[in-house]
């Protein structure tokens, strides 16, 4: 099995069109025929289905292109940790970030990182949970952080932190009579929160909180980020969620932040990474270095 077979497979998946990708490739479209009839042959199994309606993906194919879109993952982490080396470094990380999971603790961990190990290049990446969780698994990204471990298969999922959900609200506001908010409270008032395309895990575990609650809230907004919840908790359209190390950070002149009565109302942050049974070595590295931070 050569590698052009495998660049001519994952063109043609992508394409699904024998001279877009032929194109693509830069060749005729009889080399590329030939090329995925001897990986087909070499496999035993059919990749492709090509009939009047056009050319699509066999289950046996799908599941193929999976496991070598890992397989180029690996090829180009080695090409960057190889010009890593050459030039005085080690290699690089990818980071993807979903669910508004960018907290205190992790701008203290890279700023660890980038003193402990200067050698290795951090990038990241604030993605939807959708497009990280498939990034993860075709190895554009090294690890990921959300706020929930319902992900699926071939993704492991490893709580790093937890944090209380406190309520954001409008300042001089009734609520404001309770220390800590009983959450049976909540629904009698509108709520503002984040967009589940945007924010989709951690709508996921507020939505289980909420449905704890005997009558239906109402949402009057749903918004793209914190920052547009406090402005609209600020400007009275309602109440919001964040969680106590994001409350610690952030400052609005029209937003008091209040803790509720449920000491089930948490958090969790999870470390997210390809169950690919291989952790290469600045992986381990890094992931035991975020694990010594979380135990501190």
């Amino acid at each position: 099995m050569e590698l052009r077979h495998l660049r001519c497979f994952v063109v043609l998946a992508e394409e699904l069109h024998f001279t877009r990708a032929a194109e693509r490739l830069h060749i005729e479209q009889p080399p590329l025929s030939r090329a995925i009839k001897e990986l087909e042959e070499e496999l035993g199994v059919l990749l492709f289905d090509r009939n009047r309606r056009g050319t699509v993906l066999t289950a046996a194919g799908a599941t193929f292109l999976q496991d070598v879109r890992r397989l180029f993952a690996v090829l180009e982490q080695a090409r960057e940790n190889a010009k890593a080396v050459g030039s005085g470094l080690r290699g690089s990380i990818r980071i993807a970030v979903s669910d508004g999971a960018i907290d205190p603790r992790l701008s203290a961990f890279l700023a660890r990182c980038r003193a402990e190990a200067p050698e290795i290049e951090i990038h990241l990446s604030e993605v939807s949970l959708t497009e990280q969780l498939r990034g993860l698994r075709a190895g554009d990204f090294t690890i990921g952080f959300a706020h929930t471990a319902d992900v699926g298969d071939g993704i492991v999922a490893e709580p790093i932190w937890q944090d209380p959900l406190v309520l954001a609200v409008p300042a001089r506001h009734q609520l404001l009579v309770h220390k800590e908010v009983p959450l049976h409270e909540l629904a009698s008032h509108p709520l503002v929160l984040c967009d589940p395309q945007v924010c989709k895990g951690y709508c996921r575990e507020l939505g289980r909180l909420l449905r704890s609650l005997e009558h239906e809230p109402t949402i009057v907004e749903r918004v793209a980020s914190l920052g547009m919840v406090l402005t609209l908790v600020g400007a009275g359209y309602g109440i919001g969620f964040t969680t106590a190390a994001q409350a610690a950070i952030c400052r609005h002149p029209d937003v008091v932040f209040r803790p509720l009565a449920i000491e089930s109302a948490i958090l969790t942050t999870y470390l997210l990474r390809s169950d690919n049974g291989t952790l290469w070595i600045l992986m381990e590295q890094f992931i035991a270095r975020l694990r010594t931070q979380r135990d501190e």
